[in-house]
């Protein structure tokens, strides 16, 4: 009895294709990008295991015998949710595993930000640190502050516990619905967005990107911000409108921002925001670390396996559960 094809352009180690390979017949091209070599490919697969590439009409005409597409990734903006519908492809993704990473990060957002770090190390690398005067690089203080969280997931819920015990700041969220539980065990406070945004020294943006919050934080939010207070933006880049950002920037609206997500990726070399020192930018880093890394990539591998082997994989996205 042939075997299921299931096309891998996410790169794996030997043990995850011969895993794999005892249940589907792999189609293996961890070089492939999202073009015509990828439609080709997939052409009479039936499973894909992806790393962030549109699953668009494109890719779901090419591929008529589709079922299943496990993304390596806690996010899954790139599904075409109303044509695998139609198409009845399952979508899975990988939540959970990166709740701690994330966290870190923005914690490192939030203290690289406010003590100015990229641009202090920048300052001695290019041999100005005698040229400039010690009221040059102040920075601010982050232990004790207020936090604002905008998104109280797992993430947000993560970030809180670090800023409470780390840092003994005050954090206050604002959620499409409120956390009792959160509120009860983490003592975090639920504010109005427009309350947040007036009162917090540190802004944390974590909401997923959808229809009702692309551009959430644009030049009104910016306007309710203090002069002093620094933003930091680890969901997606559209949450944000990045010129107002740019502007606020510059106008001294806000103090500083850190961002690991942009409009475009990679950034553009004509975006202002390279040019704007009270700016920490990182490539999207969310995810970078080798034990989360590898983590997620089993979690896909295991949703490929478990498909093809009869049984209903975890972690389906919730928009296409009822498809199994």
């Amino acid at each position: 009895m042939d075997r299921s094809k299931v096309l891998c352009t996410y790169p794996l180690d030997t043990d995850e294709k011969e895993y794999l390979e005892t249940v589907i017949d792999l189609i293996y091209s961890p070089k492939a990008r999202f073009t015509g070599e990828v439609l080709e490919l997939i052409s009479d697969c039936e499973g894909y295991l992806n790393f962030h590439s549109q699953i668009d009409d494109d890719l779901l005409q090419s591929a008529p015998g589709l079922k299943i597409v496990s993304n390596v990734g806690v996010g899954y903006n790139s599904f075409n949710i109303e044509g695998m519908r139609k198409k009845g492809v399952i979508g899975t993704y990988t939540p959970y595993i990166l709740d701690v990473t994330v966290a870190d990060l923005i914690i490192t957002l939030m203290l690289a930000t406010a003590r100015r770090v990229t641009e202090m190390d920048d300052l001695i690398r290019s041999k100005n640190w005698s040229k400039t005067s010690y009221k040059e690089r102040q920075g601010l203080l982050v232990t004790g502050q207020k936090l604002g969280i905008i998104g109280m997931g797992r993430i947000g819920e993560t970030v809180a516990k670090k800023a409470i015990g780390g840092f003994d700041m005050e954090v206050s969220y604002y959620n499409r619905t409120r956390k009792i539980e959160a509120e009860e065990n983490l003592g975090v406070k639920y504010r109005s967005l427009d309350e947040l945004l007036q009162t917090s020294d540190f802004i944390v943006l974590m909401t997923p990107l959808t229809a009702d919050t692309k551009d959430l934080i644009s030049e009104r939010e910016f306007k309710l911000m203090k002069n002093t207070a620094i933003f930091v933006n680890a969901s997606r880049g559209h949450t944000v409108n990045e010129q107002h950002l740019i502007n606020a920037l510059k106008t001294g609206e806000i103090w500083g921002a850190g961002l690991d997500v942009f409009q475009k990726e990679p950034i553009e070399d004509d975006n202002e925001l390279l040019l704007l020192k009270n700016t920490v930018l990182l490539p999207h880093l969310g995810a970078s670390v080798t034990e989360t890394q590898r983590e997620m990539k089993r979690m896909a591998i295991d949703a490929i396996v478990d498909y093809f082997s009869g049984k209903r994989p975890l972690h389906i996205v919730p928009e296409l559960e009822d498809l199994y």
